[in-house]
């Protein structure tokens, strides 16, 4: 059998299918945008058939673009945006509402409810995640609270609940698996992440019926076989995890200690801490990196909502740029004198903070300010928001070793002068993947090492290449002035008092 595997890479903002060799490296791809839809202010949706035809178009794309046998595919494997919610119709597999996507903020009020209600430290001891409308368990909980007749339909046995990797394996094999990966489920707020089950009193408390959830597997494991009429040939689904944790196995970070930060829509860092299931006083997520062979691996993660969204922003909303890849360019030709702050709330601050009420905000205008002022704005607050997620990891994993260089990937990355400044900010060496599709290799490589054609963690983690190290190059005087200015803008931003005690 041929070592390729095809992987499929559906993102909050595209769909991507890439194709890549027995020796691991990148032979074809395609690419598709969907469309986001925002119905109301702080919601946001997509049409769960738009991904599913995006992701088999964009697959047959790449197929066919490798130009190789399809007996030549050991394996696909899947990676996705997570905790975006869909429901469909067991028998038919019709959707019956648009996904929920991660952004959305419509459930802020069901998480105050149960956190007046004294529920947050049960969810939190349980899933290691906090009551926010971030995770996925309030979004269904709003589903078959709004959807007319939803709700009985799911108490009789006849819709199925998943995130998106669920959503494509039910599809792709026809409707013969309904199925999620390890760390998908611990993005529910209903799953059990030492226990790995789901958790019958969570359930309970968000009145979801069993019966709806998909079957929890391991991150490298059989997901089902695709049906031979979707790509013209049978083949076998091995491999799932969710974005993040796709790229921190695609950036080799296997150890404890190791850390990385992947720059998409969003920005997510991740701290691999083993067998140790770290319980955060600082308000992060304890999420699980992996599971291979029945055997968990944790990891400490802070997500911020905004990243590659506020370049998007520059673009789109203040045709500042016209493509992303102009804003470091930009940025490099701002005034060295001006600080101008840019804290992009736009829904809501994510991880040490969780204010789903803060809204975006700028401070340090002044007459001379202008559009590279504000694309250094934006390009640097990433930098700060990744440094307080650091700052809240490491107070967390007190007295463990963790890695001083940080290892980066997605489009952000591409930056150098993004790069460069994210190092000055945390104040460590950052390193840039030689791979710059790190999120889809780390499924590949799930699901080519289920295949057995793909090499074992340790020779995957040899193989691991930089692209190009960046080292801090500011005064640390200038560094803490720049990082107490970051600080003060984002206290003036925060909704209420009540979210002052959670700053890094």
């Amino acid at each position: 059998m041929s070592g390729h595997i095809l992987a499929i890479d559906q993102g909050t903002t595209s769909s991507r299918a890439i194709v890549f060799d027995a020796g691991m490296k990148m032979i074809s791809s395609a690419q598709e945008e969907i469309k986001q839809f925002y119905p109301q202010p702080g919601w946001v949706e997509h049409d769960p058939d738009e991904i599913w035809t995006s992701v088999v178009g964009t697959a047959r794309q790449a197929l066919t673009k490798a130009n190789i046998p399809l007996t030549d595919i050991a394996a696909v494997g899947i990676t996705n945006q997570r905790e975006t919610t869909v429901v469909w119709e067991r028998k038919s597999g019709r959707a019956l509402y648009k996904a929920i996507v991660w952004q959305d903020r419509r459930t802020a009020e069901v998480c105050d409810s149960l956190k007046a209600d004294g529920y947050e430290k049960l969810f939190s001891a349980k899933t290691g995640l906090l009551l926010d409308p971030y995770f996925s368990g309030t979004k269904l909980r709003w589903l078959l609270d709004n959807v007319d007749g939803l709700r009985k339909r799911a108490e009789a046995g006849e819709v199925c609940f998943g995130t998106i990797d669920s959503w494509l394996i039910f599809n792709l094999t026809g409707g013969r698996v309904h199925a999620t990966d390890a760390t998908n489920a611990s993005r529910t707020l209903l799953f059990n992440i030492t226990e790995g089950r789901w958790d019958e009193e969570l359930l309970a408390l968000l009145r979801i019926p069993a019966s709806m959830l998909p079957q929890v597997k391991d991150c490298a494991d059989d997901f089902g076989v695709t049906n031979a009429s979707i790509f013209g040939a049978a083949i076998p689904i091995l491999g799932a995890a969710g974005d993040q944790q796709a790229a921190t196995i695609g950036n080799a970070c296997f150890k404890p200690g190791m850390m990385k930060s992947t720059y998409g829509t969003g920005c997510f860092a991740l701290l691999n801490t083993g067998q140790d299931c770290v319980t955060s006083s600082n308000r992060m997520i304890t999420t699980v990196a992996y599971r291979l062979g029945g055997m968990t691996t944790y990891a400490l993660e802070g997500s911020i909502f905004i990243a590659g969204a506020a370049v998007q922003w520059l673009r789109d909303g203040l045709g500042l740029i016209s493509q992303a890849s102009e804003s470091g360019a930009l940025a490099l030709r701002a005034d060295p004198t001006q600080q101008v702050y840019v804290v992009p709330a736009f829904t809501g601050l994510g991880a040490p903070y969780w204010d789903p009420e803060a809204r975006g905000a700028i401070f340090g205008l002044t007459r001379n300010s202008g559009p590279a002022e504000l694309a250094r704005g934006v390009l640097e607050s990433v930098a700060y928001q990744t440094l307080d997620l650091l700052v809240a990891m490491r107070k967390d994993w007190g007295g463990h070793h963790i890695e001083t260089v940080l290892r980066v990937d997605g489009g952000m990355a591409s930056s150098d002068w993004t790069m460069q400044r994210l190092a000055d900010v945390v104040g460590n060496p950052v390193d840039r993947s030689a791979v710059t599709e790190t999120t889809a290799l780390g499924a590949a490589w799930l699901a080519g090492s289920r295949a057995g054609v793909w090499p074992d963690q340790e020779q995957f983690s040899k193989a691991w290449a930089c692209s190009r190290r960046f080292q801090p190059s500011i005064e640390e005087a200038e560094r803490q002035t720049k990082i107490a200015g970051w600080r003060n803008a984002v206290s003036r931003t925060l909704s209420g008092a009540q979210y002052g005690n959670q700053m890094a």
